[in-house]
């Protein structure tokens, strides 16, 4: 990390790409903003570089990290594209979609990317700031979410910098992120199999419609982030399903529960998605000692609301 200024706030339209670039490309962690949620990035192809990735979080080694790429061209040098995985990402990247791909012997990808696994995850980043430092370095990018293991995700600078206080990275500010929930993740398997390993932006329903119906039950190896039960955590008692807060409690509310803050007012899933790590750190903050949120649907995004509901109050 670059110890001179930490927290440093690097301005994209103000050489902030090149100083993020010369730190990446020299080893240093770099916070970058993507549509999803802030990533704590480094160059994956160096180990001494993942393994700054680890320390800063606080990771457990045997999770493994989401690999940024600028295309598929970029992805196809790591991984073995079939159909399917070409059809997903020439429909769905740039976007919050990350493939779980058999990985090529020989790719260059520090092993502790894939924690010892046979496959290597893959997402192609949207966000205008994450696309400008992908082409800067043209090098893929290793970027699990920018704070520390098991808390609640960044989706703002202001989040990078409180998770990880004075030993915070220089970070690259793109302003707030837009979809506020971390990529859909899906397995595609040998004899076209396929499975969801992390619920996110893109729902299960349009994936269905791609491929068919999917396997259901997701072995107990943790292929992809997001699949530990425990995860997300704003450091405090959550109560699921609220429809009034209790003595103590601090009510994230959704569409008719108002709460002390809400998801949306509208009950709109897409901007509860948006908010919904927002007002995590904004409970986590406040004085009441325990959380609660309102009840959120389970259709459409709402699934993946409610997954990271669930392993926030875990």
């Amino acid at each position: 990390m670059d110890s001179t200024n930490p927290g440093e706030r690097l301005d994209p339209a103000s050489g902030g790409i090149d100083r993020a670039a010369a730190l990446i490309r020299a080893g240093t962690l770099v916070a970058m903003p993507t549509e999803t949620v802030y990533g704590l990035a480094a160059r994956a192809d160096s180990a001494d570089a993942v393994a700054a990735i680890y320390r800063a979080k606080g990771r457990p080694d045997f999770n493994p990290l989401i690999v940024h790429v600028s295309g598929i061209p970029q992805a196809e040098q790591m991984a073995h594209f079939d159909d399917r995985a070409r059809l997903l990402a020439e429909r769905f990247w740039p976007g919050p979609l990350t493939l779980v791909l058999p990985a090529l012997a020989g790719n260059g990808i520090a092993q502790a990317v894939t924690a010892g696994l046979g496959t290597i995850a893959l997402r192609s980043p949207a966000h205008p700031v994450a696309r400008a430092l992908l082409g800067e370095t043209a090098l893929p990018l290793a970027a699990p979410s920018a704070n520390r293991s098991l808390g609640v995700s960044p989706t703002c600078i202001d989040h990078v910098r409180a998770s990880f206080g004075p030993d915070c990275p220089p970070v690259l500010d793109g302003g707030t992120c837009t979809a506020g929930l971390e990529s859909t993740i899906i397995a595609l398997r040998e004899g076209g199999g396929w499975q969801v390993l992390r619920p996110g932006p893109i729902p299960r329903e349009v994936l269905v419609d791609l491929l068919g119906e999917p396997e259901e039950s997701p072995g107990a190896t943790i292929e992809a982030p997001g699949q530990m039960l425990r995860h997300y955590s704003p450091g405090k008692p959550l109560r699921l399903d609220a429809v009034e807060a209790r003595d103590g409690e601090f009510l994230i509310g959704f569409g008719p529960v108002a709460g002390n803050i809400s998801l949306s007012p509208a009950g709109d899933l897409a901007e509860a998605a948006s908010r919904l790590y927002a007002c995590l750190h904004l409970g986590a903050a406040a004085s009441e000692t325990r959380l609660a949120v309102a009840p959120v649907p389970h259709q459409g995004m709402g699934a993946a609301i409610n997954d990271r509901l669930r392993r926030a109050a875990a």
